[in-house]
């Protein structure tokens, strides 16, 4: 067996050149395709006055694969009538993707009130995603490339290439609404460089994208999905332990080992760590009712990601998404039954895509005149 290596993110130091250094051409910097490109450099800016509705061609623009999701269209509606009844226009103001002045006070009481109407937890949920979903594809329409999710000023799609990620592996980012079009959300990556069908997206409390995800996992079996978190419930189970001790101790069983050109699922939690413990919480329950056992999971010996620098977390042993992504990646390049597939150079274009990610924030910041540096988090005064 080939000697395992630690996983390493390029670190990106910054200095008083770093402006500079952002602006340096990347190697062949073509874009994905004349289609891929949704928004030009003059791209009209759309409105949401009497144009709210959302089209399919717009949602699954956004990175999904399902129809509009009903209660998304729903709540869209709700705001186009609260529009007419008061003679007040939507508005996000600044921050494209949260209401503001005074039909933002509207919106709030006439939410609140429907919100505790609701006879049951699931549907309080479903509600709860959906009007958040809502508020940011309206909110960010001819502001945010579709793509990238970054201000179309600072699109950085001409700069990433496309991948293939191997055949046998399809990634699920299980994504909270609060990160659905988040600026420095990593998970997007994978969708833009191995496509939406190798890295598919499923937002938490969307029943349409849940059935989507969970149809698949079912498909191909309790044994061949994983979930990629520390389940401190549960014995942690390493890569190495899933996929060559068991492998090893029992090739043949098909409950311990992957056969043939099954595919592997991995499920990777998007969001940020306070809101992962429910979204976990939802994995389980669901696992026990398609499965009645509990969902597998992996965990990781994360690095430190270079979006720590831009993107505070609780400690540093936590990582984003796409990290985690490459770090799984690396880790099953060195299984003896998957070292032939490429998997270290697949690794390697999402940390070239994460490399990119952070320049086009870092320079966007700078412009800007805010800060670059990580803000610590101080928990002296805490029991």
């Amino acid at each position: 067996m080939a000697m395992a290596r630690p996983f390493i993110f390029k670190a990106c130091l910054l200095s008083a050149e770093t402006p500079n250094l952002l602006k340096k051409n990347r190697m062949d910097p073509k874009p994905f395709s004349e289609k891929d490109q949704f928004f030009s450099a003059k791209a009209e800016k759309v409105t949401t006055n009497g144009a709210a509705n959302i089209s399919l061609q717009e949602w699954q623009g956004w990175g999904a694969i399902s129809p509009v999701p009903a209660m998304v269209i729903e709540v869209i509606q709700d705001l186009k009538l609260l529009e007419k009844d008061i003679g007040a226009h939507l508005d996000f103001g600044g921050n494209h993707g949260k209401l503001q002045g005074d039909f933002k006070v509207q919106e709030d009481k006439k939410h609140r009130a429907k919100f505790q109407s609701l006879g049951n937890s699931e549907k309080k949920l479903q509600f709860f995603s959906a009007r958040q979903i809502a508020c940011r594809l309206l909110g960010s329409r001819g502001y945010l490339c579709q793509k990238c999710w970054l201000p179309m000023e600072d699109c950085m799609c001409s700069r990433l290439l496309p991948f293939p990620l191997w055949h046998r592996i399809r990634f699920w980012l299980y994504m909270h609404p609060k990160d659905f079009l988040r600026q420095n959300n990593t998970g997007k990556l994978l969708c833009q460089v191995f496509g939406t069908h190798a890295a598919t997206l499923c937002l938490f409390g969307i029943s349409e994208l849940e059935e989507i995800m969970w149809s698949a996992l079912n498909f191909s079996g309790r044994r061949n999905v994983w979930c990629l978190y520390p389940n401190k419930n549960a014995m942690p189970m390493s890569v190495q332990d899933t996929f060559i001790q068991n492998s090893s101790r029992d090739h043949q069983s098909e409950q311990n080992s992957v056969l043939g050109d099954e595919r592997m699922n991995f499920i990777l939690i998007d969001g940020t760590w306070s809101n992962s413990q429910a979204m976990f919480k939802r994995l389980k329950d669901k696992a026990q009712v398609v499965w009645g056992e509990d969902l597998p999971c992996i965990s990781l010996n994360a690095g430190v990601s270079l979006m720590h620098k831009l993107r505070p977390q609780p400690s540093w042993d936590r990582t984003c998404t796409a990290a985690a992504a490459v770090g799984l990646l690396y880790e099953l390049h060195l299984v003896p039954e998957f070292s032939s597939h490429g998997l270290d150079s697949q690794a390697e274009a999402i940390e070239d895509a994460l490399e990119i990610l952070f320049e086009s924030l870092t320079a966007r910041r700078l412009r800007m005149g805010r800060s670059i540096s990580r803000k610590e988090r101080h928990y002296s005064n805490l029991c």
